[in-house]
């Protein structure tokens, strides 16, 4: 039995890093700058449940812009779960980022099957399945579209109102911080003067995981994904296509793509009006 005073609370920076850390050990392979990157995006992003002076589990609850929030890296130290604490911290994160958001605003999270019911329960409705793939062992080909840049020298403004038809409202530091993360490759394809995709990939504990990616078509897509092949030395790639883009799923199974884990996005509020024939590749489950 555990004993103690329970305490709901924002995180600090290093208990924030813990939650990564834990991540790690379960297997979800975040990636090397994540912890960072998240944290610089909003530093009153994170909530925890202390149990005795000790941190029993967190999560992230990322305010994006006034009309948009993400609840996600929900975990739970083993020796505190099946403990009803979970499920008092994860109604005590989504009060407190609704909050912190305009009236009517939408909240996202990526659920696993098990647990769609429980986020049902608490105003969350299924929106579309999103798959893992591995694309492993790839020999890169030493072919390069011409129309790939490195976004480090293209019009942010321009690469902002993109992004803008794939996210729900504007991320201007988010989208920043993620492309100059360090060890990073961020590719654009720019065909006559008109920006049709971009990407970024960046390294993980086991390999790399490539997201966003966001294309105007199944072809752009795969001009991109051939870049990023050359920059992963032989290693495996992940991405996280959503159904809602069905051209996204036979890229991946085109190109012999393994799927290895799949989950739900759910929304609370408006499912949000975006391109989805343009996702190929969500940015993250942990912030959205």
């Amino acid at each position: 039995m555990i004993d103690g005073i329970e305490l709901i609370r924002n995180l600090n920076k290093t208990e924030q890093r813990l939650l990564l850390s834990w991540a790690e050990k379960e297997g979800w392979n975040p990636g090397l700058h994540d912890a960072d990157s998240f944290w610089r995006v909003d530093p009153d992003g994170f909530l925890g449940i202390e149990v005795g002076g000790v941190i029993a589990g967190g999560g992230a609850i990322i305010k994006h812009n006034p009309g948009f929030g993400f609840m996600g890296l929900f975990i739970m130290r083993p020796e505190f779960r099946s403990k009803k604490l979970g499920t008092k911290l994860w109604y005590a994160r989504r009060d407190h980022l609704l909050s912190r958001l305009e009236t009517g605003a939408t909240i996202g999270l990526d659920a696993v099957d098990t647990m769609v019911p429980f986020y049902a329960r608490g105003g969350f409705v299924p929106y579309t399945r999103q798959v893992r793939y591995e694309w492993s062992g790839i020999a890169a080909s030493s072919y390069i579209s011409d129309a790939v840049i490195m976004l480090k020298n293209f019009n942010f403004d321009i690469l902002q109102k993109y992004d803008r038809d794939c996210f729900p409202g504007a991320r201007s530091e988010y989208l920043r911080l993620w492309i100059q993360q360090p060890d990073s490759h961020a590719f654009g394809l720019e065909k006559r003067g008109k920006l049709r995709g971009f990407g970024a990939m960046r390294p993980c504990v086991a390999g790399w995981k490539i997201g966003p990616l966001f294309a105007d078509s199944r072809a752009d897509a795969q001009e991109l994904l051939m870049a990023f092949g050359q920059q992963a030395n032989g290693e495996s790639m992940y991405m996280d296509a959503p159904e809602s883009n069905p051209e996204a799923n036979y890229l991946c199974r085109s190109l012999g793509m393994r799927e290895v884990f799949g989950c739900v996005r759910m929304y609370r509020g408006a499912i949000p009006n975006l391109a989805d024939h343009k996702i190929y590749s969500i940015t993250n489950f942990e912030i959205g």
